[in-house]
């Protein structure tokens, strides 16, 4: 999937999509996609400015939008200003290795299971190979009303 596609999934715009490809995904199972880090990101001047790091919440946020893909491509849906895909826990969260400009985040989001109206994942973010956070998200759609 190319940004365009991306974009019919995701309600997340500049400067909070954290998804800028995707390279695989299996209805039901998982999803590979990319995360290419810029040192023109809006949060590397005030994080660490003489050392710039990505903000870990937002490797995870670049997960649990992913994740979010993978959900929509399962149920045969998209994005609509009828409802919003939340967030609603984090566990096991570890960061391992720091994300710095240039670096492209691999992000790897499988199906744990789905209760109801509740996901849950598996979600590494890597670099070169090598993990650089991973949790169990838990996410979930609800209508605007």
């Amino acid at each position: 999937m190319d940004i365009h596609e991306i974009l019919e999934y995701l309600p997340h715009r500049y400067p909070f999509l954290l998804v800028d490809r995707v390279l695989e995904v299996v209805p039901g199972e998982r999803i590979v996609a990319l995360k290419n880090v810029s040192f023109n990101e809006p949060f590397f001047p005030g994080h660490y400015p003489h050392h710039p790091v990505m903000p870990g919440v937002l490797v995870v946020e670049a997960l649990a939008q992913a994740a979010a893909i993978l959900s929509f491509k399962t149920m045969g849906g998209k994005s609509d200003d009828k409802s919003v895909y939340y967030f609603v826990g984090i566990d096991g969260a570890r960061f391992k290795k720091p994300v710095s400009p240039g670096d492209q985040l691999v992000l790897e989001v499988s199906i744990l299971k789905s209760k109801h109206s509740i996901w849950k994942y598996a979600a590494q973010a890597k670099v070169n190979d090598q993990v650089a956070a991973e949790a169990e998200l838990m996410c979930t759609l609800r209508s605007i009303e």
